[in-house]
């Protein structure tokens, strides 16, 4: 019985010629001495008898701040620094192996569509919401949850999308700020809305088809405005206060059994 090279060639319709190595050959190879380098103990610092909540938190307590350092040029989105999956990864993959901490996805439910580019191409568009369990170093977890979207037109669409709800997942969960401003430092007033007239009532006043709730509203309308007594000239051409106006004509038509 022939060796297993030999075999293997017969079954595909060769024969073995003497410039291929022999099973003895290949036997006779010693492997290469490779030697795993020593990375230290990297859980030192992690405490088995920790739940994985109050590891997390210690986490937390590590990774403080992650400012928008990455720059984002040109575009339909015009410019803008952001903060990248890169980032996040960086700042939270150290912490989590310090105090033993696992981040792994368990579910992922992505949904897809295809989107028009201006140039009349199509991308793919993935929605993906994953579902991460977060373990402790004594192995109890929590599950939570982030969501991602992004499109693509070579398909990397779901990679992208995952990517993105990995870092909305280290970045709302690890509540982490952004070292920018506060944006509730910045206060403003809103300007008051500006008042409709009380002549732009007329036409719908006037309109036999308006209805007797109409009337009411535009009465508190022009209440609210204080413009009751504003003067304009009613539907026959006299001029008359324009809340006595649709007063008038709200009980001119229940009389004549309008509604």
């Amino acid at each position: 019985m022939g060796n297993l090279r030999e075999n293997a060639a017969a079954a595909a319709g060769r024969t073995l010629t003497n410039s291929e190595p022999t099973d003895e050959a290949v036997e006779a190879r010693e492997a290469p001495n490779l030697t795993e380098p020593d990375l230290g103990d990297l859980t030192k610092d992690a405490d088995a008898t920790v739940s994985a909540v109050i590891a997390w938190s210690r986490v937390m307590g590590e990774v403080r701040a992650i400012g928008k350092r990455q720059e984002f040029r040109g575009g339909n989105a015009g410019n803008f620094n952001f903060r990248g999956v890169d980032l996040a990864l960086n700042a939270f993959g150290p912490a989590c192996r310090k105090h033993g901490v696992v981040v792994a996805p368990v579910k992922v439910e992505p949904q897809y569509r295809d989107i028009g580019t201006k140039a009349g191409g199509t991308k793919r568009e993935c929605t993906v919401l994953v579902t991460y369990r977060i373990y402790g170093p004594g192995g109890d977890y929590f599950d939570t949850q982030a969501a991602g979207e992004a499109s693509d037109s070579g398909g990397r669409s779901t990679p992208k999308a995952q990517s993105i709800a990995l870092r909305t997942l280290l970045l709302s969960a690890g509540l982490v700020p952004t070292e920018d401003r506060d944006a509730d430092a910045d206060h403003f007033e809103r300007a008051e809305s500006p008042v409709r007239p009380a002549t732009s009532y007329l036409d719908e006043i006037c309109n036999p088809h308006t209805s007797a709730g109409r009337l009411r509203q535009i009465h508190h309308e022009l209440s609210t405005t204080r413009q009751l007594g504003a003067l304009v000239t009613n539907e026959v051409g006299d001029e008359e206060p324009i809340g006595q106006m649709v007063v008038r004509i709200g009980k001119e038509r229940a009389a004549g059994g309008g509604q």
